[in-house]
């Protein structure tokens, strides 16, 4: 659908205007979802050949790599890296407004997170056996932070935070620093977040580093964070040297509005996804038509004074969209087919409705819920599942720092009776070894002396 921009005095792209009810409504919907991988492949062989690169040449690697495509010309790796003393210091040096928000949103992130800590449990069976679990933190984790378009203290939170309060003992970060630039924001965000040392690396190459180890960057346990194209593939050749969280896609949001919420704000949180990317997912889902109606005209009027009209123009023209629904009924069930990242319920009562939703990373409930105070203040990880991996992936937390060990104490009595049902399953797997071993345990400790 294309628009009138009044300010700009021409056309402007705008989202698809779709409706459950047409006829091709199934292939514009196929066509709105459909990611072009024709360039999947030609990243992938370029990210071999920089974690290769980095792999065998260390951080000879890394400042060939940062020259490159950060513009930032270190004469070794220490050049990039920032210790404990300069995240604390950027912190002192923010201004008091800048200060309290950043530590106001660490606060609630970290009550937030607190709450979603879990203590290892044990019990004891009738024949005397004791079973549990001990759960414990991952040792070292790297958290990935992008740093190209813009600068994400919020992820340093978001990511940090959860992964101080599950005990890791070694938080490291990455970010590329295009330029050099450092921002205060963010190197004040990781001294909030407990980082024990910051390197100014972005990209596939800092991906390898973390995962791989350097003489100056740790190898670490588990790297977490967004990331662009270059990113995701290079945390999907990693993984198995090293944890991931998630393979991150493009932002997105859905949002369910029965017309209760005013038009100007639904368009400036289909923005909020926008601005970040032109691959980012916006999509609005209404069974009223004349709301759908107000909201493509505040998209008309709003855009045009964004600062970043360009990312939304490009992102609401390639894969954003306005569908009208016959009921809310089937706005839920095309939601859960999406199972989106962000799911806004602009709903006169979501509370009654929520339970609908079976897919989506963080769910909004009412008018006042904007996607912006999850992505910053509300208290949840913004690290969420795209690309409707939210059916089986969840929002980074506190459990994805920490690992779990089963304990098993076999009793004498336990050994007894629990040795003839394993023997015999052991024996139908035709693995006598197994077997045997279990039936050893069934002899008295006298037999042995």
């Amino acid at each position: 659908a294309w628009r009138r921009g009044a300010a700009a005095g021409g056309v402007m792209p705008g989202p698809k205007l779709l409706s459950t009810a047409d006829a091709g409504f199934e292939a514009a919907l196929s066509e709105l979802r459909y990611w072009d991988t024709s360039e999947d492949s030609a990243v992938e062989r370029q990210v071999r050949d920089i974690l290769r690169a980095v792999s065998e040449e260390g951080d000879a690697a890394l400042l060939r790599f940062t020259r490159e495509h950060d513009g930032v010309d270190a004469q070794c790796v220490a050049d990039l890296v920032i210790e404990t003393d300069a995240l604390a210091a950027a912190l002192a040096s923010l201004d008091a407004v800048q200060r309290t928000a950043l530590q106001t949103a660490a606060d609630r992130v970290r009550a937030y997170h607190e709450r979603q800590q879990q203590p290892s449990w044990q019990y004891t069976d009738a024949l005397g056996n004791r079973l549990g679990q001990r759960v414990t933190p991952l040792e070292r984790v790297g958290l990935y932070v992008p740093g190209g378009q813009a600068a994400y203290p919020s992820t340093v939170l978001m990511t940090g935070i959860p992964a101080q309060v599950a005990g890791v003992r070694e938080i490291y970060v990455t970010v590329p620093t295009p330029g050099g630039v450092r921002q205060p924001l963010v190197l004040a965000a990781a001294h909030l977040a407990g980082v024990a040392r910051m390197f100014c690396i972005g990209g596939a190459q800092a991906i390898g580093a973390l995962a791989f180890g350097t003489a100056q960057v740790p190898k670490v346990d588990k790297i977490v964070g967004p990331g662009g194209a270059y990113v995701a593939a290079a945390k999907r050749l990693v993984f198995g040297h090293v944890g991931i969280d998630m393979i991150a896609g493009p932002s997105e949001i859905v949002i369910i509005a029965d017309g209760t919420t005013p038009a100007d704000w639904v368009a400036m949180d289909l923005f909020s996804q926008a601005e970040h990317d032109a691959a980012a997912q916006a999509i609005l889902l209404t069974p009223d038509a004349a709301f759908r109606a107000a909201v493509a005209a505040a998209v008309t009027g709003l855009a045009p004074a964004q600062p970043r009209r360009a990312l939304i123009e490009a992102s609401l023209t390639r894969r954003g969209a306005l569908i009208l629904t016959r009921s809310l009924d089937e706005a839920f069930d095309l939601a859960n087919r999406l199972a989106p990242e962000h799911l806004e319920l602009a709903l006169a009562d979501p509370a009654a409705w929520v339970d609908r939703v079976l897919h989506a990373g963080a769910i909004f409930l009412g008018a006042n819920s904007g996607e912006v105070f999850g992505d910053y203040i509300a208290g949840p990880s913004h690290v969420l599942p795209t690309f409707g991996t939210a059916r089986f992936s969840s929002p980074l937390g506190v459990y994805d720092f920490q690992k779990r060990s089963s304990i098993i104490h076999i009793s004498l009595n336990g050994a007894q009776v629990l040795g003839a049902i394993a023997a015999e399953l052991a024996y139908g797997e035709g693995l006598p070894a197994h077997a045997r071993s279990a039936e050893f345990r069934m002899k008295q400790w006298s037999e042995y002396e």
